[in-house]
């Protein structure tokens, strides 16, 4: 490595030790107020060819965030009566966990003349890496998830998204309440390639 271009240990240990802590292990106490701003800055330093800025966040907190989970409940349960007792509990039960929950959606201008859909859309989920990151950095833990809710029409009416916008993840911030094993992860030389002309 060149003398102009010095590793920093911290920052190389930082994004080696990168991983999801699972929502139901995730608890108070979430961010504060001081965190809580500092993180939404972070979140929103993603990549955004065009400055589009084609994402924003709607925040799930405290009680709303408890009744939220309740609505996405009766929402499974109305799906299928048949639902079994412990899908039930943990659809019951998702938002309940984590403090704090961060709604990670897409705003895609699919008629935008230079920038494709597909670079508004990573751009966006950058937003949502960017909170995993973020959590990290201020020593909480946090998981993005989508699961049904994500892609459900019912859902994107209930958090009032509009025609052109998407949900990408829901993003769960907390304390966690145990450590999380490393899971294994693919080698270098298995995703990696040199291109040859």
């Amino acid at each position: 490595m060149s003398a102009s271009r010095q590793a920093n240990p911290i920052a190389q240990q930082f994004l080696s030790a990168r991983r999801s802590i699972p929502a139901r292990l995730l608890t108070a106490p979430g961010p504060d107020a001081a965190q809580r701003a500092w993180l939404l800055q972070q979140a929103l330093r993603a990549p955004d060819h065009g400055v589009l800025a084609p994402w924003r966040l709607i925040s799930l907190d405290g009680a709303a965030k408890l009744r939220f989970g309740e609505r996405l409940a009766a929402l499974a349960l109305a799906r299928d009566p048949a639902l079994p007792e412990d899908k039930r509990e943990k659809e019951r039960s998702r938002y309940s966990y984590a403090p704090w929950v961060l709604v990670v959606v897409a705003r895609i201008d699919a008629t935008h003349p230079k920038i494709p859909a597909q670079e508004q859309l990573l751009s966006a989920g950058c937003v949502a890496h960017n909170l995993l990151l973020g959590a990290q950095a201020l020593g909480y833990g946090a998981q993005w998830l989508t699961g049904w809710a994500a892609y459900d029409v019912e859902v994107a009416a209930l958090l009032g998204l509009a025609a052109d916008e998407r949900v990408i993840g829901f993003v769960h911030l907390g304390s966690a309440v145990s450590e999380v094993a490393e899971r294994a992860r693919p080698d270098v030389i298995d995703k990696v390639s040199t291109w040859m002309a």
